[in-house]
């Protein structure tokens, strides 16, 4: 069969094919891409408007209120940010030094035929329901804590406001470890991808120089992968503020503020999931509301400062490079 060459008009339409395609095809993305920042602006706009009311009745006095009176109509929400501030910053110092230390074990130190299965297992940890591990959390942590660790820290560190009061075994603590095992196969595997994206190059160099493995670690690979090491934390930390039924489950959910670790507590979260279905009133589901308003402001403050963290880290890195 004789092949010919396309005649002009053949090539022609071809041509207003492929421009008709690369005209739409910018547009869809766009749009998908307005859609995103529309539903996130949307939620904002709605979260205000049904906080309204009890913007309105409370003012700045809201944040600073320990109340939470539903029979006279006095909210605040104190409490509840000191709480999700407090399990969450508790999370984060236990998950940081395991996760890190996780991932540098499966990177640069483990043999590589456990390297895949631990990886494997770290990463089945994420996909577990946070119910599950509220369940996990409620019958065989709390117990745990209550009698041979709080009373043990009540004992020897009860001097500490940390470390005072009965252990209850359910407060901050206990959510404080639950958050944290939440927390560390997210960080683990983002700083293991982080670490692994560090090229083999900087490792000789190091290597070549004289330098043990440790300080090929300190100076060669956390340095060039520390920016992906400040994103992994971000996002557990987001992951944290937001966890609701697993620290509804151990927390105690007691309204109050105190530095005692073994205390009940709230955080907004669990605070929302625990009283919405039985909210009544317009002030008191406005409050409600106005309480997811600060939560989505928190994670959006820390998520700004991650982005802040890692790009100031990018940038000292690439003048130092320069």
């Amino acid at each position: 069969m004789v092949s010919y060459p396309p005649t002009p008009e053949e090539l022609t339409g071809k041509l207003h094919r492929k421009s008709i395609g690369d005209r739409i095809f910018p547009k869809i993305t766009l749009a998908f891409a307005l859609l995103v920042i529309a539903i996130l602006v949307g939620m904002l706009v709605i979260l205000n408007i049904d906080a309204v009311p009890s913007i309105q009745k409370f003012g700045l006095s809201f944040f600073g209120s320990t109340s939470w009176d539903v029979v006279q109509g006095d909210f605040g929400a104190l409490p509840a940010i000191f709480g999700t501030l407090l399990s969450s910053l508790l999370g984060i110092i236990i998950a940081i030094p395991i996760s890190l230390g996780a991932a540098l074990f499966l990177v640069e130190l483990a043999p590589p035929w456990i390297r895949r299965p631990a990886s494997f297992l770290i990463e089945m940890l994420a996909a577990i329901p946070s119910v599950i591990i509220g369940l996990w959390g409620l019958f065989v942590l709390v117990p745990f804590l209550q009698e041979p660790v709080e009373a043990w820290l009540g004992t020897h560190l009860g001097f500490l406001p940390f470390f005072q009061g009965p252990p209850f075994g359910v407060g901050f603590l206990a959510a404080g470890i639950i958050l944290s095992i939440m927390m560390i196969p997210i960080i683990t595997a983002v700083s293991r991808d982080a670490m692994q994206a560090v090229p083999d190059t900087q490792r000789e160099a190091m290597l070549a120089l004289g330098a043990t493995r440790w300080e090929t670690i300190r100076r060669a690979v956390i340095p060039y992968c520390r920016s992906g090491l400040v994103g992994a934390i971000i996002l557990g930390l987001g992951r944290a503020l937001g966890e609701t039924m697993a620290v509804t489950m151990v927390i105690g959910n007691e309204y109050r503020v105190t530095a005692s670790l073994f205390s009940p507590g709230t955080t907004i979260a669990s605070k929302i999931a625990s009283e919405f279905a039985e909210a009544s009133s317009g002030i008191f589901i406005s409050s409600l509301i106005e309480l997811a308003l600060v939560l989505f402001g928190v994670t959006l403050f820390a998520n700004v400062i991650a982005r802040v963290l890692v790009w100031r880290m990018t940038k000292v890195k690439a003048e130092n490079v320069q």
